[in-house]
């Protein structure tokens, strides 16, 4: 007998039908698990974005015709007052949404985490508005915001309070946004910090109660630095969709169509005038590779200001 045979197994045991063993047999299903979302990505985000970056050292007239322009595109973008006026809208729009819906989701997670009688139907009323289509809520708000005869004009004239046109009046267009955005998605983050607080252990807290701690300083103490990971990727999904308008552009088309005088014209809305409206598919191109340049610099600012969400759990 030899000494493969002594040992009761074969020079290949171990060893699949391919003679791979178990840890790259291991890798090779991960790999084919990740496969179909790597290539999605590759398909429909990798291959568009490389596109958008070509397309903007091109003049493109939508017609079949490409006419290499260099920079100019980017010359143009700089010397564009309505860009520029477009890019300071966004800016504003994001410092007032992402501050607000951390506060307000945050706050939400802390009262639904609570004991208390219905809950559940708590939970459920505060996510309820992210399940409905983000037109009709344009639609919906828009008509309850209608100057005099709208629901809240009605109320305020109850009380006295002239009328108010909450999404014809400049310096109160983009507000109006901001506050219809909060209150839909706020629902949203509402859960993901729920699931955080949930994953704090008790031990911190009951430590926190013996050593005599308030809630206040429970909170500050305890519940904030614990939830550092949580906080850092709300704060990373809410910027990123802010900048890129994902959750933002349905509502400007419905409710204001990026008036009154461009007050709520955020970048994502000024390019799909350029590239829909106007047909100048090069600008637009360059104007969308700006923003994803901006995007990827804002991210990695974010990793480095945060430590990625880490924490130390001494």
């Amino acid at each position: 007998m030899t000494a493969a045979g002594a040992i009761g197994g074969s020079p290949a045991a171990g060893t699949g039908a391919a003679g791979l063993s178990a840890r790259h047999r291991e890798w090779l299903a991960g790999y084919l698990f990740v496969a179909p979302d790597a290539l999605g990505l590759l398909v429909f985000v990798a291959g568009p974005m490389l596109l958008s970056l070509t397309l903007g050292f091109f003049s493109v007239s939508g017609f079949g015709t490409y006419q290499f322009v260099g920079l100019a595109n980017y010359r143009r973008m700089l010397a564009d007052p309505l860009f520029l006026d477009s890019f300071r809208v966004t800016v504003t729009y994001v410092v007032a949404l992402v501050p607000g819906l951390y506060v307000t989701g945050l706050g939400l997670a802390l009262l639904v985490q609570r004991k208390m009688a219905l809950v559940g139907l708590f939970r459920t009323l505060f996510f309820l508005p992210h399940m409905v289509s983000l037109v009709v809520v344009g639609l919906v708000w828009q008509v309850v915001l209608l100057e005099k005869i709208g629901i809240v004009n009605r109320m305020m004239a109850s009380l006295g309070i002239g009328s108010v046109s909450w999404l014809g009046h400049p310096d109160l267009a983009l507000a109006t946004i901001i506050f219809v955005s909060i209150w839909f998605l706020m629902g949203y983050y509402m859960v993901i910090f729920l699931a955080g607080l949930e994953d704090i252990p008790r031990e911190y807290y009951e430590a926190a109660k013996i050593d005599g701690a308030g809630s206040l300083a429970t909170f500050f103490n305890v519940t904030l630095p614990l939830l550092k990971p949580t906080s850092f990727f709300i704060l990373l999904v809410s910027t990123v969709a802010a900048v890129a308008g994902f959750q933002t552009f349905d509502l400007i088309y419905v409710m204001t169509k990026g008036g009154p005088a461009n007050a709520t014209t955020l970048v994502i809305y000024y390019i799909y005038e350029q590239a829909f409206q106007f047909n100048e598919y090069g600008y637009a191109a360059a104007l969308a590779s700006t923003v994803v340049v901006a995007l990827v610099a804002l991210t990695g600012l974010l990793f480095l200001l945060t430590r990625g969400g880490r924490f130390d759990h001494g």
